[in-house]
């Protein structure tokens, strides 16, 4: 495998992070592991998108400085990652990182370079909460689709990118799979936006109206860089890009795998607009872009405040990092939003981890523990399709996540072990292991080859889950090393 640079989309930072950004960074982190474990480098980048106008009003609203919101607001998406046992390489702020202004300003000068930015007066339909302008069209009777919120009408002279120029060359780009879109029904709305009339964006906003907080417009000080402009840039800066890039160089030139992970709601800002910004600045671009869907809390999408807040570090403390990441991993849809309740999570652990793979290695530690008096060579023709299923695992687990389906991979862990406590039951090692006390030769064969191959499939187990849950793949790789039957690794959990 190549090596990887993946990152997460960096959030706006008006609030607390919620469920929706634990997901992205465990879907970044079990990318990154899983590749390791494959043998490639991997690096990893989060952040956090500081120059939105929200952030200005959550300043305003709470009578805060908005440099000290920001910062104190992005110091819990660091302990977030942390409580999730994610491992993040850089984490960029982009409003104190100081590699991350003169590269948003390298980008522009080489967009404006190319010929592809221009001013013009301005009336549109404006959405604070996604900081985007949008057609009528585009609005669900009057609101954004995104916030169901009603959207107001701003007048201003902006800086815009001819964003129209590079639709043909996107469309080739993700239809001929250079640029792959995934999964397929997120790559199909976004050659269905591009099949429609593609319109200039403003890549900038009035100063004034921003409250001069942003990165300024070279050679235009009443003007900042649009927030979605500024921030994109981020997976080039964190990178050196516009100043030492040696990074930069290594990781975005050279010919490795460049992924970003975001939600459906800013696909197109990474698949569309971003695209076309390395486009005209003629820099490489990404070679993925992997949207999730959303995840909802009683039926309603989940915001950084209100009824929806759904706080991931009080499910971690509450019933643990192993719990919380599996379900992340194991129970969404790859499409579509899915439903959070802590009887999901506690049912999804105990159904796969404490009462499948958890048992399944308590029993065959208790079983190889067994005292006996004998000693035999394991029979030969004794567990091969279950070593066989566990041979194939890596590939399957290969195929699922190429896929972006982390779902199919976890159920490949899962059906493993089910595999196994089904074999228990059918050789009853319990009954080979009396049958040895009294002497049958065949039955203490049996019995041998029956816990080597046990042994052998909750290592292989153990492996392939370190990706997706690494402190407890860590405990039972440990346990099995260590054998005996002491404490389950996977204890069960109650609501």
């Amino acid at each position: 495998m190549n090596d990887l640079y993946i990152t997460t989309s960096i959030p706006f930072v008006n609030g607390s992070p919620h469920l929706g950004h634990a997901l992205e960074l465990v879907h970044v982190d079990a990318l990154a592991r899983h590749r390791r474990r494959r043998g490639a480098v991997a690096r990893t980048q989060s952040g956090t998108d500081d120059h939105a106008i929200k952030n200005v009003s959550a300043a305003a609203s709470a009578g805060v400085c908005v440099a000290d919101l920001v910062t104190s607001n992005g110091d819990r998406f660091v302990e977030l990652a942390a409580a999730l046992d994610v491992q993040i390489d850089e984490f960029l702020r982009t409003s104190s990182d100081p590699r991350h202004a003169p590269g948003v300003t390298a980008l522009w000068s080489a967009c404006e370079a190319s010929g592809d930015l221009y001013q013009e007066d301005y009336v549109g339909l404006y959405c604070p909460g996604c900081e985007q302008f949008y057609a009528p069209g585009e609005l669900v009777e009057g609101r954004c689709a995104e916030h169901a919120a009603p959207v107001q009408e701003i007048a201003e002279t902006n800086w815009f990118f001819r964003l129209s120029r590079y639709r043909g060359q996107i469309i080739e780009l993700i239809t001929s799979g250079i640029l792959a879109v995934e999964p397929r029904q997120r790559r199909n709305e976004i050659l269905g936006f591009l099949a429609a009339d593609v319109h200039d964006v403003s890549v900038s906003r009035a100063s004034a109206r921003a409250d001069g907080w942003g990165i300024p417009v070279p050679d235009d000080p009443d003007q900042v860089v649009y927030v979605w402009f500024d921030a994109l840039t981020n997976y080039l800066t964190g990178l050196g890009f516009g100043g030492d890039d040696a990074d930069y160089q290594r990781w975005w030139v050279q010919d490795n795998d460049k992924v970003h992970v975001v939600g459906k709601g800013i696909a197109r800002f990474h698949a569309v607009y971003w695209i076309a910004f390395l486009l005209s600045a003629g820099l490489p671009l990404p070679t993925r872009i992997l949207v999730h869907d959303y995840l909802t809390v009683d039926g309603a999408k989940i915001a950084k405040s209100g009824a929806q807040a759904a706080d991931p570090a009080a499910v971690v403390a509450t019933y643990g990092v192993d719990a919380l990441r599996w379900w992340i991993l194991r129970d969404p849809a790859p499409v579509g939003a899915t439903d959070y309740t802590n009887e999901r999570l506690v049912a999804c652990y105990n159904r796969d981890l404490a009462n499948c793979l958890g048992n399944l290695a308590s029993r065959t530690l208790a079983l190889d523990d067994r005292q006996r008096s004998w000693r035999s060579e394991p029979a030969t023709d004794v567990g091969g399709a279950l070593r066989a299923a566990a041979a194939s695992l890596p590939t399957t687990i290969d195929a699922a996540l190429a896929r972006y389906d982390f779902r199919a991979a976890c159920e490949a862990i899962a059906g493993l072990a089910e595999a196994g406590n089904r074999f228990v039951e059918a050789e009853a090692p319990w009954h080979l292991a009396s049958a040895a006390d009294a002497g049958d030769t065949a039955a203490a064969a049996r019995f041998e080859a029956v816990i080597g191959t046990l042994l052998h499939i909750c290592r292989v187990a153990a492996q392939e889950l370190e990706p997706f849950v690494p402190d407890g793949a860590a405990r039972l790789t440990a346990r099995l090393r260590a054998q005996g039957a002491p404490a389950p690794v996977f204890p069960r959990l109650v609501v």
